[in-house]
């Protein structure tokens, strides 16, 4: 579940969207539904959209790619959607996508080449357009920096450490957990995954299992716990630090560890059957290529923009801070989430199920 449940920082901004001299509308255009992750929905990542069409879109949620699929599946319709890339190839060779037509998506020849050229994620070998990326960010080590000395975390076996016995979070979210177990293990392509390999990964998390004091579900949840100081290790995603900070707690990520990071890419899909408007469709899809947007996405979320041009003109000192100076840095050190083979996915969903019930 890649960013579930950010309503309460929705609620935040909404509100301030509301107080402030330029109110945005809070009237629904639901000519345009997209179908997304709670917190999205925020004018702040669609304002040109809003300018353009007085309002913005209807939203309805979905808690992870899984229940967005089997919803669309069952015959849900929503024009947009906002998979992530392990997802995209599941999502079309299901049928559920329509093509996007590329020439009328401006900033499509900006987008950056290092994430285009993740095999399958954006195109067919026939040039088919399938994804438009557009964020993109890290699973990365998350520590309490009172509480937990670097020197003692310089391995994401750190995580298994009898040291954190009930200190440590990971996210209940098989995706993120075994991108974690393949790393530790030494494997950086996890579409490759031998049989020897899974059951090694699956006994890391069975020894990480041991220092879980809580299976995180959404970024909420990672958030209070280490602010909270209920946790003081985790495997978060890149904007639980960035909210952590916000919240004045001392929260910092290790992004040197001996196995590196994982990191993900999502963006949105134009659904097959759409009911409403392609026109008011396209013109959503551009309104979230901005240098504005890419701003809002990097200093308030903590994540990098597909839009390498927007992102180019964006502080570097910023950029470098946040750690998304150069895209091509992150390939000898990380587990890009690329789209998994279907039987190994259905593996590593029974046996995480297993993992967290202690078997």
């Amino acid at each position: 579940m890649r960013r579930t449940a950010r309503s309460a920082i929705a609620v935040v901004f909404a509100a301030a969207a509301l107080t402030s001299t330029t109110a945005l509308p809070v009237v629904a255009d639901d000519s345009l539904t997209i179908f997304d992750w709670s917190g999205y929905e925020i004018p702040e990542f669609h304002l040109g959209y809003v300018e353009k069409h007085g309002a913005s879109p209807a939203f309805t949620f979905f808690g992870d790619e899984d229940e967005a699929f089997e919803k669309l599946r069952s015959g849900f319709k929503a024009d947009l959607a906002h998979p992530c890339s392990q997802s995209v190839v599941k999502w079309r060779d299901a049928g559920l996508l329509q093509p996007l037509d590329t020439s009328r998506i401006a900033a499509w020849k900006d987008l950056d080449p290092g994430i285009m050229a993740m095999k399958d994620l954006a195109t067919t070998p026939d040039g088919t357009a399938w994804f438009m990326p557009w964020e993109w960010g890290n699973s990365i080590l998350t520590f309490n920096s009172e509480k937990i000395d670097e020197k003692d975390i310089q391995s994401l076996k750190a995580l298994a450490d009898p040291r954190f016995k009930d200190r440590v979070s990971i996210p209940d979210n098989v995706d993120d957990a075994y991108a974690l177990a393949a790393l530790a293990i030494g494997l950086k392509d996890w579409t490759k995954m031998t049989d020897e390999q899974f059951k090694q990964a699956s006994d890391f998390l069975r020894e990480v299992h041991k220092n879980v004091r809580v299976y995180w579900t959404d970024n909420t949840d990672i958030v209070q716990a280490m602010t909270g100081g209920e946790i003081d290790l985790a495997w978060a995603w890149t904007d639980a630090s960035a909210q952590a900070v916000l919240a004045g707690a001392p929260i910092k990520t290790k992004a040197d560890t001996a196995e590196g990071l994982s990191t993900w890419v999502c963006g949105y899909v134009l659904l097959k059957d759409a009911p409403g408007s392609a026109d008011k469709a396209y013109d959503y899809l551009n309104s979230i290529n901005s240098p504005d947007v890419a701003k809002f996405l990097l200093t308030d979320w903590g994540y990098g923009h597909a839009d390498a041009k927007a992102m180019a003109s964006l502080d570097p000192k910023v950029l470098a801070e946040k750690g998304y100076d150069d895209v091509e840095k992150f390939i000898d050190k990380t587990l890009f989430q690329s789209p998994l083979p279907a039987e190994l996915k259905l593996r590593m969903i029974a046996e995480f199920e297993k993992i967290k019930a202690g078997y």
